[in-house]
């Protein structure tokens, strides 16, 4: 597989670089020199810090922006970032209120961010973490505070950077991002593999006519591999997979995210949502704010997911709230 590269130990700092210079709404910053900044620190309100392994654009980066996140670290790809990049991230993130830490469920990334969290409450900063877990693929409900974080956190990032622009305190900020998680499901398809720079083969392998349920954005094991479907079935079996998962106190309005993993195409995103669409109304649910597009990525992996957030009032205030990053802009 060929990328336009200059050497793969550069990849992430000539893509900071890059990504730098083309929106000058972002700044690197930080000693460790893998932290993106608002050009324009917010002062005076709830910070929102956020950060994972390169690989994923527009996740995690490119959501720093008003109503959004404040700073955000960088590891390698598919590699949390360290304990020096998450410390600066949070500090740099910090507005005199407080910070949230909003990030996926992945272990290297929890370890590293709660490491941080603790040197920085020394220093005086207050800091809440909460966890994106929307990933139904990836546990079962009973044990749903395990499952990884995927597509769906960028509801929790909206929904929480809009609070914390209303000046709320950091209690309810972390209130409404636990909502907001707690409010969403995704699951993902995968038809082949990305390739990391550094390495020499794929992540994992598919067959030219296979595809794989449930599969995670690094390439973890999904729920089961066969051979392509139609279009309409592999979205009927996604939904009926996320309809099964529904939280408790849901409404009739929701929000969906029909997210290409990289490679797949626009035209084919619109005909999963086009199906999803219908089903839905099926359902006599009502869709508010739909995103179609690579919203959170994995490399070049060709597949999609489907991500549901359902609304309250509260929520779909916040979600249709102003917001303004690279790669999203609302209202």
């Amino acid at each position: 597989m060929k990328k336009l590269i200059n050497a793969p130990e550069s990849y992430v700092d000539e893509m900071l670089d890059g990504l730098t210079a083309a929106h000058p709404s972002l700044v690197r910053d930080g000693a460790a020199g893998r932290v993106i900044r608002r050009r324009v620190p917010a002062k005076g309100k709830v910070g929102i810090a956020s950060g994972g392994g390169s690989g994923h654009l527009p996740l995690f980066t490119g959501y720093v922006g008003g109503g959004l996140l404040d700073a955000c670290s960088i590891g390698n790809v598919f590699e949390g970032p360290n304990v020096d990049s998450c410390t600066e991230a949070i500090r740099l993130a910090h507005g005199g209120r407080g910070v949230l830490c909003l990030y996926g469920n992945y272990g290297g990334d929890r370890m590293n961010f709660d490491m941080a969290c603790e040197l920085l409450e020394m220093e005086g900063i207050a800091t809440r973490t909460v966890l994106g877990t929307d990933d139904v693929a990836s546990a079962a409900p009973a044990e749903a505070h395990k499952r990884r974080g995927v597509a769906g956190i960028v509801y929790a990032y909206k929904a929480a950077g809009a609070c914390a622009e209303r000046g709320a305190e950091l209690e309810e900020v972390a209130r409404i991002a636990a909502k907001a998680v707690a409010a969403t499901r995704t699951i993902g398809v995968a038809l082949a593999s990305c390739r990391v720079p550094t390495a020499a083969r794929p992540t994992f392998t598919l067959g030219d006519d296979e595809i794989e349920m449930g599969m995670g954005i690094h390439g973890e094991p999904g729920i089961w591999r066969d051979t392509l479907k139609p279009a309409d079935a592999v979205v009927d079996e996604m939904l009926d997979r996320l309809f099964a998962d529904r939280p408790p106190q849901r409404g009739g309005r929701v929000s969906i995210l029909v997210n290409s993993l990289g490679a797949t195409p626009l035209e084919e995103l619109f005909i999963l949502y086009r199906r999803a669409a219908a089903r839905l109304a099926d359902a006599g649910l009502s869709v508010v704010s739909p995103l179609v597009g690579p919203y959170v990525t994995s490399m070049e992996m060709a597949g999609a997911s489907i991500s549901l957030c359902h609304l309250d009032e509260e929520l779909e205030d916040l979600l249709t709230a102003p917001a303004d990053c690279p790669f999203w802009r609302v209202g």
